[in-house]
This record gives C-alpha cells, sequence and structure tokens, in this order.
C-alpha cells in the first residue's frame, strides 16, 4: 500500500500557462502555501514532476 506525502504550493500559478494551473487544481492546491496529503501513486508522482518547479514535496 502506498504512503501519504505532502505537498505545497510555494510558487503562484497566475501568469502561467492553463496547463500548470489545471495540474496544481488537479493536484488540490489553489492557495500559496497551501499544503495537501495526497496517497504516493505513480499518477500523483507525474502530476508533481510537472510541477516540480512550483511545489515542495515532504515524505
Amino acid at each position: 500500500m502506498a504512503g501519504q506525502i505532502k505537498i505545497t504550493l510555494k510558487k503562484s500559478g497566475i501568469g502561467r500557462s492553463k496547463y500548470f494551473t489545471q495540474v496544481l487544481k488537479g493536484l488540490g492546491l489553489t492557495r500559496l502555501h497551501q499544503t495537501v496529503e495526497r496517497q504516493d501513486t505513480p499518477e500523483i508522482r507525474g502530476m508533481i514532476a510537472k510541477v516540480s518547479h512550483m511545489v515542495a514535496v515532504e515524505g
């Protein structure tokens, strides 16, 4: 069973392409410095990889 990871939004999606804002919304990140917990799955890891320059990951 996959563990949990914490994802924190560090940089705003304002002014970025719509693709990045949609990925952030898919992760559940809507506000700056917001932290969410998600299952550590390959799908979530792939989404994190797309916006790695905008988020911080723990766990």
